[in-house]
């Protein structure tokens, strides 16, 4: 049996960091070979008001990725739409807490994902924040970018 090296938080953080990062970055910016048009390189969307539709879509998508489902509330959501290389796509900024009230794990997680209307309302998390402080901070600021800034709670 091979023990591998753990790698100090430093190393983690770092690596998360760029994970997302380079998510973020091929998320909002799509796969274009064009040069970049000047408003912002086309990252930015067009707010739109968030029906109970599209929060149960968000919702629901978003609960597929947490330990306490079920425990989740939602804070403030953003969501805005755009077009990037002819297809539609629903960008959603916001915040999540799944503590479990059993062992008191979990808090407030921002994150961003998308929504495809054309794909029969298909949901991607793009990224979500953890326990490392920084990895909230990298979400926000994809938010941002996006033009949905979410400010998170503060504990």
């Amino acid at each position: 049996m091979t023990v591998l090296p753990r790698h100090s938080n430093a190393c983690e953080r770092a690596r998360m960091r760029k994970t997302v990062y380079l998510l973020s970055a091929a998320s909002l910016c799509g796969c274009v070979a064009a040069a970049p048009p000047p408003d912002a390189g086309g990252q930015r969307v067009d707010p739109m008001p968030m029906s109970l539709a599209l929060e149960e879509i968000i919702t629901t998508g978003v609960r597929q990725h947490l330990k306490n489902p079920l425990g989740a509330r939602f804070g403030a959501m953003l969501a805005g739409e755009r077009t990037l290389n002819g297809r539609q796509e629903i960008v959603v900024c916001g915040s999540v807490d799944d503590k479990d009230a059993a062992n008191g794990t979990g808090g407030d997680k921002p994150f961003i994902a998308r929504i495809y209307p054309d794909a029969g309302n298909s949901f991607d998390l793009v990224a979500m924040g953890d326990e490392r402080p920084d990895s909230g901070i990298l979400v926000g600021d994809a938010c941002r970018m996006a033009g949905l800034s979410i400010e998170s709670k503060k504990s």
